[in-house]
């Protein structure tokens, strides 16, 4: 009998497909290690506020400079400010909190165009998987301000609502910033969402639109003027879950 008959060549699809198998069962733990760093760096961060916004908002651009005074605010009153840690608005955000009295903090990622970290930031922690970063920015969040963005900001946003809507992380702030902005996707959501259905009248009253940062600061004190900042035990369960 040859050798051939003996041991018979494997089948390339076969050993291809078990490599990756092999390879998406290791991925598991790679995620998890990513989950308990991340939460371990994070911890001491709250009270938090996630900004987010365009990442191509030159430093001249009025959203850049609104955001930076947003942020500036926010820090002063004693939120640590949460951003994407890349340009635009993410570092007009960590900007505005690095010059403040509280932490700036960057949650990095590495994308192949727009994303270059900052140099605004007091903690900065990088993610290999997004949707992990995207854990994070709820997780530790008292509030979001949500500048003019694209794509990504309006993810992140709509993310945020789902989340909150329902019940899979507590009611949030939710703060839309320059009303030009968003008054056509606020329209849309009530004319369209609301009138056929697709989401109740009351969900709309998670969203706040408010252009002037002291008035920003004053409605995320205002919703936990009865209650504070810290989890009850019940919030810290459903957060185990995001």
């Amino acid at each position: 009998m040859s050798a051939a008959k003996k041991f018979p060549k494997a089948n390339c699809a076969e050993t291809i497909g078990g490599d990756h198998t092999a390879r998406e069962s290791w991925h598991a733990f790679e995620i998890m290690s990513e989950f308990v760093d991340a939460t371990e760096h994070l911890k001491e961060i709250i009270p938090a506020v996630s900004i987010f916004g365009s990442a191509r908002t030159d430093p001249n651009h009025p959203y850049y400079q609104k955001a930076e005074e947003i942020a500036r605010q926010l820090s002063d009153s004693g939120f640590s400010v949460i951003s994407g840690g890349g340009p635009g608005i993410m570092e007009a955000a960590n900007k505005g909190a690095f010059y403040g009295k509280s932490p700036s903090i960057g949650l990095n990622i590495e994308l192949p165009h727009e994303q270059n970290n900052n140099d605004f930031q007091d903690v900065s922690h990088s993610f290999h998987h997004f949707f992990m970063r995207k854990v994070m920015f709820v997780k530790y969040a008292s509030a979001y301000v949500v500048m003019p963005g694209g794509f990504g900001t309006l993810d992140e946003l709509m993310e945020a609502l789902t989340l909150v809507q329902t019940g899979k992380t507590r009611k949030i702030p939710i703060i839309l910033v320059h009303s030009p902005f968003w008054c056509g996707l606020v329209d849309w959501l009530r004319n369209r969402l609301v009138a056929e259905g697709m989401v109740s009248a009351d969900d709309m009253d998670l969203i706040q639109v408010i252009d002037d940062p002291k008035q920003i600061v004053e409605a995320i004190f205002k919703h936990y003027e009865t209650r504070g900042f810290e989890l009850s035990a019940s919030e810290r369960e459903i957060q185990l879950y995001l």
